[in-house]
């Protein structure tokens, strides 16, 4: 995996010393407290991580080098990039090669999307924690703006007729809309949700403000007490949008009868180790299931990983 250019070892606020002001204790301590089961506490170890900074381990190459390529795991057909927590732990794992430290965001919007996942502390008893590429989405985009994983997903079984054909009838005449499909989302944290899926011809303002308008109509008729969410269908990173275009079939179809176009890329490998996307999913994390492959210090990177964008 490339480490890309222009990131840890040169002058600014990254480097072998990484940002001043971070503490690692933070991150270790809610790494300590990383359970099966324990959500709330993975919940702690994600804001910490997106709070704090992580110190990658490179494979070949320095920092900042354009041969730089990032340590690479494989745990149940998943890739992760391994990394420790401080420079203490970089210690006890014997990494011999060189290191860049970086903080957790970064890192997090540049490995999510070539859906690698982050491991930390690889060599400590138990295997260490794998956060799996999704949390990272998370952690990139804002903690409280996505469903906390790993989510149960089903077809709704709610009572809400009147505001399913409200929006079958108005979507009708909003041409932006192609098709509108839907999801009962219950998270890992946090209460269920209906969930609806926007498949649109156009992300244009106007053609966004009639989607908009479309959404608050019907909510206005949805039964008391309903949350309501949308996601975008062309979302190729969203588990939720993920999860309806391989199980479920559009509630509403401008298009139904017509030879299909092929509008979605196919169906990626599902977010979560243990997490299947046909049917109901599994729920699995990473973490506290089993630890990192043997000799994960001398694999060598399976695939090469672009680096940062826009670095």
């Amino acid at each position: 995996m490339s480490a890309g250019t222009g990131a840890g070892g040169v002058p600014g606020p990254w480097g072998p010393a990484g940002r001043p002001g971070a503490d690692p204790g933070v991150l270790e301590h809610a790494l300590r407290e990383v359970a099966p089961e324990r959500y709330d506490a993975y919940e702690r170890l994600l804001h910490a991580l997106a709070d704090g900074r992580v110190w990658m381990l490179l494979w070949h190459g320095t920092p900042g080098s354009p041969d730089a390529q990032y340590g690479n795991m494989e745990i149940s057909g998943h890739g992760y990039a391994p990394a420790v927590t401080s420079p203490e732990q970089l210690a006890a794992s014997g990494w011999a090669r060189a290191h860049e430290v970086i903080s957790g965001r970064e890192i997090a919007a540049s490995l999510y999307r070539t859906r690698w996942g982050l491991w930390l502390n690889p060599h400590a008893p138990g295997g260490g924690v794998g956060v799996p590429w999704a949390d990272l989405r998370r952690v990139a985009a804002g903690l409280d703006r996505l469903p906390a994983g790993p989510l149960k997903l089903s077809e709704p079984q709610v009572n809400a007729q009147q505001f399913f054909a409200l929006l079958e009838r108005q979507a009708g005449e909003v041409r932006a809309v192609r098709a509108l499909r839907r999801a009962w989302v219950q998270p890992a944290v946090g209460e269920p949700y209906l969930a609806i899926g926007l498949d649109l011809y156009e992300s244009s303002p106007p053609a966004v403000e009639a989607v908009r308008a479309l959404m608050q109509r019907a909510i206005a008729v949805a039964p008391e007490g309903l949350a309501v969410s949308t996601v975008a269908m062309s979302d190729e990173y969203d588990p939720v949008a993920l999860w309806m275009r391989a199980n479920s079939r559009p509630f509403f179809d401008r298009e139904a009868g017509r030879p299909a176009t092929g509008p979605y890329p196919p169906v990626p490998p599902p977010p979560y180790p243990g997490q299947s996307m046909p049917g109901q999913p599994t729920p699995g994390w990473s973490y506290g299931t089993q630890p990192p492959a043997q000799g994960w210090q001398q694999q060598p990177p399976q695939r090469p990983w672009p680096g940062y964008p826009g670095r």
